[in-house]
């Protein structure tokens, strides 16, 4: 069963398969969305975009983990970018979680996995 959420901005807790307490910043505002990892040097824990099919590593300031996830947070695909790369949208993606590179791997989170958010 797909379950609707409307997002909002702020901050929870990912629960990942190898990590089950994750810091993560939501953006669901345009703003917030458009702003991303921008201007940051590093990011504790995850951002999670949404709603977001794809996303760029234009004027970042460090390499990044992607996962896409589909609207029930199941994770579609996981990609490794570098800055000054654009990632390809993905069809059924609805979220993009973003973390630094190497992340992903540690917490398990890989295509197939269904990851859950609990909002602050």
């Amino acid at each position: 069963m797909t379950t609707r959420r409307k997002w909002r901005n702020g901050t929870g807790t990912l629960t990942a398969p190898e990590a089950p307490d994750v810091p993560v910043e939501i953006a669901a505002s345009y703003a917030r969305r458009a702003r991303g990892l921008l201007g940051r040097d590093g990011v504790a824990g995850a951002l999670l975009i949404t709603p977001c099919a794809s996303v760029h590593t234009f004027r970042m300031r460090f390499t990044i983990d992607v996962a896409y996830l589909d609207r029930d947070l199941t994770v579609l695909a996981v990609r490794t970018l570098r800055p000054g790369r654009l990632g390809l949208p993905r069809l059924r993606a609805r979220s993009v979680l973003e973390a630094e590179a190497g992340a992903m791997e540690r917490w398990g989170v890989r295509a197939g996995v269904r990851l859950s958010v609990r909002t602050d």
